[in-house]
């Protein structure tokens, strides 16, 4: 087959490229401001949130975890195993159940929101 006559709609991948890029930078603005509003309720700078690897040092902090902990962040499967157990213990600080934790893990642009800025009350 003579792919050389094959039409090309370049205009309508473009479209939804365009359509892409907004939609994930939507997201990206929707968690940056929940983690903003869960760092302010927890009684850190705010905009600790948009500061790579100074927002995880301040997570640490607020769940209470040492701050050696960021480098099992470098590790491996480790990670995932450490980022799980902060997000339980983020769900306890703020009075969540762990329901809760196991629904910032497998839907955090949901969760996170509700936490940022529902009632939720950082318990220290």
């Amino acid at each position: 087959m003579d792919y050389s006559t094959v039409p090309m709609d370049s205009g309508a991948a473009t479209g939804v490229g365009i359509v892409m890029i907004i939609v994930y930078l939507l997201l990206a603005v929707i968690m940056i401001a929940s983690l903003w509003k869960i760092f302010v309720k927890a009684g850190k700078p705010g905009w600790a949130a948009i500061v790579p690897i100074y927002n995880l040092i301040i997570m640490l902090e607020i769940v209470g975890k040492p701050i050696w902990w960021i480098i099992l962040f470098l590790i491996p499967f480790a990670n995932l195993i450490v980022a799980i157990l902060i997000y339980i213990e983020l769900a306890k600080k703020f009075g969540k159940e762990i329901g809760f934790a196991i629904g910032m893990i497998l839907l955090p642009i949901v969760f996170f929101p509700i936490l940022g800025f529902g009632s939720a009350e950082y318990k220290g």
